[in-house]
């Protein structure tokens, strides 16, 4: 993979409308900076799905889970091979998964309703099988299908075509080292509130001077930065962490890391991307 293939960060939409769209931000990154290109939207996952299937060479981070816990998939005796586990799973409805993650949750104690994947602890994930609040395993249900069809290679999970490449992303893991636990979004127009602005343009700041364990530096337009920090949704701005974090699985398979920086983990779980 060379210096010049595309780099792309979505924030991702298990249900897109033209009012919450998929995000995504491409980029390129050349000694330590991170150049950000453009931001797309998209309305609908048919119209995600085509740009995908585009012939293009990219290294992507995409902000959903990329496998289930395999505590769950044991339990419920599905096929515990990762293609087919996922096969399985996009197979069903969405209501069969909600009553299926349901009835598994139910039967365990409270405060271990969940099961998890070995890289939420260290990454300060959700549960790749919740349903609601972030509705991630609806997510996972919408975006895998796609990242299959368009041939990509998921790093420790799937190989398929090693000019596109992607990785699990999580872009609350960035945020977080840069500006803790401070909110900096919010869908709800009433939470969308000075001190989240103010949270919005820190954390752009810092990413500029390069102020993460990544060793990378973001480089903006004026005009650039002023969409970020405006889009109090934080999708814009959740779409270039991600990108980042592409950025630094970029560097590292350059460095001569065949699996893009993730370290050996379980194969049906998957990893996140710098956790």
């Amino acid at each position: 993979m060379t210096a010049s293939a595309l780099l792309v960060g979505c924030d991702f939409s298990s249900s897109p409308t033209k009012r919450k769209p998929i995000v995504v931000a491409l980029g390129h990154a050349k000694a330590g900076r991170v150049q950000l290109q453009s931001l797309l939207r998209f309305d609908t996952l048919a119209s995600f799905s085509d740009w995908l299937k585009l012939p293009q060479t990219w290294v992507g981070g995409f902000d959903l889970p990329l496998g289930l816990p395999r505590e769950l998939v044991e339990a419920l005796g599905w096929p515990t091979d990762w293609l087919a586990c996922m096969q399985h799973y996009t197979a069903l409805s969405r209501a069969d998964i909600r009553t299926t993650f349901k009835v598994f949750c139910d039967a365990r104690p409270v405060g271990g309703k969940f099961a998890h994947r070995a890289t939420d602890t260290p990454a300060g994930s959700s549960p790749s099988m919740k349903w609601v609040n972030p509705p991630v395993a609806y997510m996972l249900h919408a975006g895998v299908p796609l990242l299959i069809d368009a041939g990509a290679t998921l790093p420790r999970l799937h190989v398929a075509d090693p000019s596109r490449v992607a990785l699990e992303a999580y872009p609350g893991l960035l945020a977080r080292e840069l500006v803790g636990n401070t909110s900096y979004k919010s869908d709800d127009k009433a939470k969308q509130t000075p001190e989240r602005l103010i949270a919005r343009k820190q954390l752009l700041q810092a990413l500029e001077v390069g102020q993460t364990r990544l060793g990378l530096r973001l480089k903006l337009t004026h005009a650039q930065h002023d969409i970020l920090v405006d889009d109090a949704s934080g999708d814009s701005l959740d779409a270039v962490l991600c990108m980042v974090q592409a950025a630094w699985a970029q560097a590292q398979h350059e460095a001569g890391d065949a699996h893009y920086g993730l370290p050996p983990c379980d194969p049906l779980e998957g990893w996140i991307v710098t956790a």
